[in-house]
């Protein structure tokens, strides 16, 4: 066997101990497994709606307006239109999860690459870039997510479009840092030394450094995002009537509070327990991947 041959083999067996050790330091984490658990719960369940859910989240009639919980045929009661809230709040953690998971995913791939080229080329390339995305990192999320949604208009595409633009540049800048740090270390230089092109050293040497914290980071901003989303919602701005979702359902469940004050609260107690969920999940993987732990 080449002594190349030895090299890859140990690369592959340092990797699959570090994952395995990651793996068992989460295992560790009761708490970090218990958001885990939950949080894929509610993702079997926003896939599985159509299976889970009792009624037709949209039909309703209003002889069963605002009724309470605990009602025959209606567990969780009926919004004010008279259709049934659990089944609602099923189909509505679909929306909810994919207002939530696609903006952080696309600002994942389009923040990161900013930053990593920004933090691998330095220079005048990182001090243009960051300046650039300074100007929206330096509004608040829940304004310029308002702002953006309120020149495109209410809808789910807009929706995602804004809290995307709003998720890129704290992606990048921590894509940018983690780089930057990466770029300075010894066997960055020994590669560029060899003669070894830009892109092969940031495939070969950065991305396996600077992955793990970004994808950290992003993940952390999972329950942000749906907290935005669902904000977006409840001022008419992002998901439109009648579909299901949280935010939405809170919007349209508002008047109803005097009457049935724990059926207006529903929405909100899933959009808690979801984003509590992710920010433990979170946190757990945070300190799994964390080598000194």
């Amino acid at each position: 066997m080449a002594a190349t041959d030895f090299e890859a083999l140990a690369t592959v067996q340092k990797s699959d101990g570090y994952w395995r050790a990651v793996w068992r330091r989460f295992l560790r984490d009761k708490v970090a497994v218990c958001a885990g658990l939950v949080a894929g719960g509610l993702i079997l369940m926003a896939v599985f709606a159509p299976w889970i859910a009792p009624a037709d989240p949209l039909q309703g009639t209003m002889i069963r307006r605002l009724s309470p919980i605990g009602t025959e045929g209606y567990p969780l009661g009926a919004d004010e239109l008279g259709r049934d809230m659990l089944s609602r709040l099923i189909y509505g953690a679909r929306l909810s999860l994919f207002m939530g998971v696609v903006p952080v995913l696309i600002a994942f791939f389009i923040g990161g690459i900013i930053g990593i080229t920004a933090g691998f080329a330095g220079g005048w390339v990182n001090t243009v870039t960051m300046r650039v995305l300074d100007v929206l990192y330096a509004f608040p999320s829940v304004l310029l997510a308002i702002a953006i949604s309120g020149a495109l208009g209410a809808g789910i595409i807009n929706g995602l479009l804004s809290l995307t633009v709003v998720f890129i540049p704290p992606i990048a800048r921590v894509a940018e840092s983690v780089t930057t740090a990466v770029r300075k270390l010894e066997y960055i230089e020994a590669a560029r030394a060899s003669g070894a092109s830009a892109f092969h050293i940031v495939r070969a040497h950065v991305l396996g450094n600077v992955l793990g914290p970004i994808f950290i980071f992003a993940t952390s901003l999972i329950s942000v995002s749906m907290i935005l989303a669902a904000g977006l919602s409840f001022l008419g701005l992002g998901v439109s009537p009648p579909n299901a979702e949280w935010g939405l359902m809170l919007n349209t469940l508002r008047n109803a509070i005097y009457v049935q004050p724990w059926l207006a609260a529903l929405p909100g107690v899933m959009i808690f327990i979801t984003s509590i969920s992710f920010n433990m999940l979170s946190d757990g993987l945070r300190t799994a991947m964390d080598v000194k732990a």
